[in-house]
């Protein structure tokens, strides 16, 4: 078998009127490059007749392209995860169907990525194309999900180069959210970033609505990030502190001059040493849910209705 230079994944949602294009700029650009390629096309069940498009493209290049039919929607990085084990090339890539990812920028990915050998690199944009409310909350969160997540690149977008090795390692990863940028900050360090246009969309709507980035941040948040847990118990053990010191206040100004109220202590005792005991059990309960979690999930990813390869 022919060695594959490149694999090119496309999760499609509303992909109606732009993967034909997109398609034939992902092959303009390899045969200019003399590049060995395969597109893997996974039709997400949007609301258009993408698929039907997509079945067209693999009749005129049967040997070039593979679909994947996913049985209801899952989210762009379920459906990049069920992709990859048809991909042969050396490296895989991931690029967004609406077009706003440029197929010739693929050349900036890859010498970057001779640069040191990394395992993996991302697009990064100068500009973004989208609304003014948009790029201010994507900002925002992004910022948020970095602070969460340490080990998460700064500049992680969809549009990437992997190793195929590393793409292999990610499929391997069963969690309760999947979050490809997260398993790569996992499984490597080694990885890169280059400056990429951002086009505008020209067609079909984004599958990501203000509200479903929200949602989508929130899942990443409580899944890969123990911060929110780390939060609480340190706050527990600072009023429990608090709390024993004040308590202690309490019994030695009893003790030392008894110019309290009659069972005022006992109350501020009580209170103060159950408050804080109880926000210190909560913590320690919250540390041992947070590793349980990441061990017990066994929901499916995605589930493949009909693969055409």
């Amino acid at each position: 078998m022919k060695k594959i230079d490149l694999s090119i994944i496309v999760p499609v949602y509303s992909g109606e009127f732009t993967i034909n294009k997109l398609f034939l700029k992902i092959q303009d650009f390899c045969n200019r490059n003399q590049f060995t390629f395969q597109v893997i096309f996974v039709w997400d069940c949007g609301k258009d007749n993408s698929w039907e498009i997509i079945k067209k493209i693999k009749l005129k290049n049967t040997h070039f392209v593979s679909a994947v039919h996913l049985s209801r929607n899952f989210g762009q990085h379920n459906a990049i995860l069920s992709a990859i084990h048809l991909a042969l090339g050396r490296f895989i890539v991931t690029i967004d169907e609406d077009l706003q990812h440029s197929p010739d920028d693929i050349s900036l990915l890859l010498m970057k990525q001779r640069e040191l050998d990394y395992d993996v690199v991302y697009g990064v944009y100068s500009d973004l194309n989208h609304s003014f409310f948009r790029n201010i909350t994507s900002k925002m969160m992004r910022k948020i999900l970095q602070l969460s997540i340490p080990d998460l690149h700064n500049n992680y977008s969809a549009f990437r180069l992997m190793k195929r090795e590393v793409a292999q390692e990610i499929t391997k990863m069963n969690n309760s959210y999947t979050f490809l940028d997260g398993y790569i900050s996992w499984i490597t360090s080694h990885v890169s970033s280059v400056k990429v246009s951002h086009q505008k969309r020209i067609a079909g709507i984004s599958s990501y609505s203000t509200k479903r980035l929200f949602e989508h941040s929130i899942n990443i948040f409580a899944t890969f990030s123990n911060l929110p847990i780390r939060i609480l118990t340190k706050l527990s053990i600072l009023i429990f502190s608090s709390t024993f010191l004040y308590s202690l206040y309490v019994v030695l100004r009893v003790i030392l001059k008894n110019d309290m109220s009659i069972g005022f202590p006992s109350i501020i005792i009580l209170i103060g040493l159950g408050v804080g005991s109880i926000m210190l059990g909560v913590g320690i309960l919250g540390e041992y849910l947070y590793r349980i979690s990441l061990k017990t999930t066994k929901r499916p990813n995605y589930f493949i209705k009909q693969e055409i390869k």
